[in-house]
């Protein structure tokens, strides 16, 4: 049915998101944003922290700076250093998928190159990607628009209409389906709600559920 699957990282990969989040929500409020958890998970999960630069910029009153940005990359990198874990299953999902796809897999995500490698290397994942790992930030638009997941679907040299996507956020299920893809939703906890009104494929609540 598929002849490549294109697995986003964050919250499908590793489990991340509360750590990055948490970091992004202190140094917002560092900056003058008193802009709660909640608020904060709401308004970033699943897009990158400068496609909301105005919006930072008109809450804080200050530039959004690369000094500003460094600081904030190098504490999320170390808290995730600390803290990071797998998502429970993944190891053995991400390898059956391997396999029924003949190795044809990558990894797509929204966040910077960098902290993607960091990540999978840190989980022991890297393996499986190689050098298929691709990031919104090296392209002309990320997430929700497509060019990540056209990116890797042409790297593997496979029509993204033949492409599985696994995606945990509504902007990642948005470039997904931009792209022509099959979009498979995954949600940890709660009954996927955040693909509500999108034509995802089917929603799962755990990597044992992940199978070709």
């Amino acid at each position: 049915m598929f002849e490549a699957v294109l697995f986003d990282c964050d919250g499908v990969l590793v489990d991340s998101e509360p750590i990055t989040n948490g970091v992004l929500r202190e140094v917002l409020n560092e900056a003058g944003w008193a802009i709660t958890q909640p608020e904060c998970e709401a308004l970033f999960i699943g897009r990158a922290v400068r496609d909301l630069q105005s919006r930072i910029e008109a809450e804080t009153g200050r530039p959004l700076t690369d000094a500003w940005m460094r600081d904030f990359y190098a504490r999320r990198n170390a808290r995730l250093m600390a803290e990071l874990k797998a998502i429970d299953g993944v190891h053995e999902a991400v390898a059956q998928l391997h396999a029924s796809v003949g190795g044809r897999i990558a990894c797509a995500s929204g966040a910077d190159r960098p902290k993607v490698v960091m990540q999978l290397d840190m989980v022991g994942l890297a393996p499986f990607f190689g050098d298929a790992i691709f990031s919104g930030h090296d392209l002309p638009r990320s997430k929700p628009h497509p060019d990540v997941y056209l990116a890797a679907a042409a790297h593997l040299g496979v029509d993204p209409r033949r492409c599985l996507v696994i995606e945990d956020t509504a902007p990642g299920a948005q470039a997904g389906l931009a792209a022509g893809a099959t979009v498979w939703g995954f949600c940890a906890q709660g009954h996927g709600r955040a693909f509500d009104g999108l034509p995802v494929a089917r929603v799962f609540h755990h990597m044992r559920e992940l199978r070709l």
